[in-house]
Protein backbone atom coordinates (compact mmCIF):
# COMPACT_ATOMS: atom_id res chain seq x y z
CA UNK A 1 0.00 0.00 0.00
CA UNK A 2 1.47 3.54 -0.94
CA UNK A 3 1.74 5.23 2.43
CA UNK A 4 1.23 8.69 0.47
CA UNK A 5 -2.06 7.62 -0.05
CA UNK A 6 -3.19 6.77 2.67
CA UNK A 7 -1.58 9.81 4.65
CA UNK A 8 -3.79 11.77 1.75
CA UNK A 9 -6.88 9.55 2.41
CA UNK A 10 -6.39 10.62 6.60
CA UNK A 11 -5.26 14.29 5.47
CA UNK A 12 -8.51 14.57 3.37
CA UNK A 13 -10.48 13.22 5.91
CA UNK A 14 -9.63 15.56 8.61
CA UNK A 15 -9.61 18.43 6.72
CA UNK A 16 -13.12 17.76 5.88
CA UNK A 17 -13.83 18.22 9.55
CA UNK A 18 -16.62 15.79 9.70
CA UNK A 19 -17.97 12.92 11.35
CA UNK A 20 -18.12 10.99 8.43
CA UNK A 21 -16.87 12.31 4.77
CA UNK A 22 -19.93 11.69 1.82
CA UNK A 23 -19.68 11.72 -1.41
CA UNK A 24 -16.79 10.49 -4.12
CA UNK A 25 -14.57 11.99 -1.99
CA UNK A 26 -15.42 9.98 1.20
CA UNK A 27 -15.66 6.93 -0.97
CA UNK A 28 -12.27 7.38 -2.37
CA UNK A 29 -10.99 7.63 1.34
CA UNK A 30 -13.25 5.17 3.16
CA UNK A 31 -12.21 2.41 0.29
CA UNK A 32 -8.69 3.37 0.32
CA UNK A 33 -7.94 3.04 3.69
CA UNK A 34 -10.12 0.30 4.62
CA UNK A 35 -7.51 -2.09 2.85
CA UNK A 36 -5.38 -0.83 5.30
CA UNK A 37 -7.29 -0.33 8.37
CA UNK A 38 -11.00 -2.16 7.84
CA UNK A 39 -12.22 -2.31 11.71
CA UNK A 40 -11.30 1.38 11.72
CA UNK A 41 -12.85 2.22 8.35
CA UNK A 42 -15.14 -0.36 7.23
CA UNK A 43 -18.48 0.98 8.88
CA UNK A 44 -18.32 4.29 7.36
CA UNK A 45 -17.20 2.67 4.14
CA UNK A 46 -20.46 0.52 3.96
CA UNK A 47 -22.43 3.50 5.35
CA UNK A 48 -21.47 5.49 2.10
CA UNK A 49 -21.57 3.23 -0.08
CA UNK A 50 -25.46 3.02 0.56
CA UNK A 51 -26.15 6.41 0.58
CA UNK A 52 -23.80 6.37 -2.80
CA UNK A 53 -26.53 3.71 -4.16
CA UNK A 54 -29.19 6.52 -3.71
CA UNK A 55 -27.37 9.48 -5.72
CA UNK A 56 -28.95 11.09 -8.82
CA UNK A 57 -25.40 9.93 -10.34
CA UNK A 58 -26.83 5.93 -10.41
CA UNK A 59 -30.30 6.37 -9.54
CA UNK A 60 -30.76 5.23 -13.04
CA UNK A 61 -28.26 2.50 -13.22
CA UNK A 62 -30.06 -0.62 -11.36
CA UNK A 63 -26.70 -2.52 -11.97
CA UNK A 64 -24.09 0.26 -10.77
CA UNK A 65 -26.57 0.60 -7.88
CA UNK A 66 -26.32 -3.02 -7.00
CA UNK A 67 -22.74 -3.31 -7.04
CA UNK A 68 -22.61 -0.40 -4.83
CA UNK A 69 -24.93 -2.82 -2.15
CA UNK A 70 -22.68 -5.75 -2.98
CA UNK A 71 -19.74 -3.92 -1.89
CA UNK A 72 -21.66 -2.56 1.00
CA UNK A 73 -22.95 -6.13 2.68
CA UNK A 74 -19.75 -7.87 1.75
CA UNK A 75 -17.39 -4.61 3.67
CA UNK A 76 -20.18 -5.06 6.57
CA UNK A 77 -20.19 -8.83 6.70
CA UNK A 78 -16.10 -8.56 6.74
CA UNK A 79 -16.18 -6.67 9.98
CA UNK A 80 -15.49 -8.09 13.32
CA UNK A 81 -19.00 -9.09 14.86
CA UNK A 82 -17.32 -7.03 18.26
CA UNK A 83 -17.41 -4.28 16.08
CA UNK A 84 -19.52 -2.02 17.75
CA UNK A 85 -21.22 -0.87 14.23
CA UNK A 86 -21.37 -4.17 12.26
CA UNK A 87 -24.81 -4.77 12.68
CA UNK A 88 -26.08 -1.42 12.17
CA UNK A 89 -24.59 -0.93 9.08
CA UNK A 90 -24.83 -4.52 7.71
CA UNK A 91 -28.93 -3.89 8.75
CA UNK A 92 -28.55 -1.07 6.37
CA UNK A 93 -26.90 -2.26 3.66
CA UNK A 94 -29.39 -5.25 3.24
CA UNK A 95 -32.51 -3.33 3.25
CA UNK A 96 -31.50 -1.13 0.87
CA UNK A 97 -29.99 -4.06 -1.43
CA UNK A 98 -33.89 -5.87 -0.66
CA UNK A 99 -35.46 -2.38 -1.24
CA UNK A 100 -33.79 -2.59 -4.77
CA UNK A 101 -35.15 -5.51 -4.55
CA UNK A 102 -32.08 -8.11 -5.29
Amino acid sequence: MDQDMVLLAKVRLLGANRRVVRGTEGLWAYRLLTRVEPEVYGSKLAYVLVEQSGSPLVRDLPERRLALLDEAVEVAEALDPANPYREKVLRRALAARARLGK
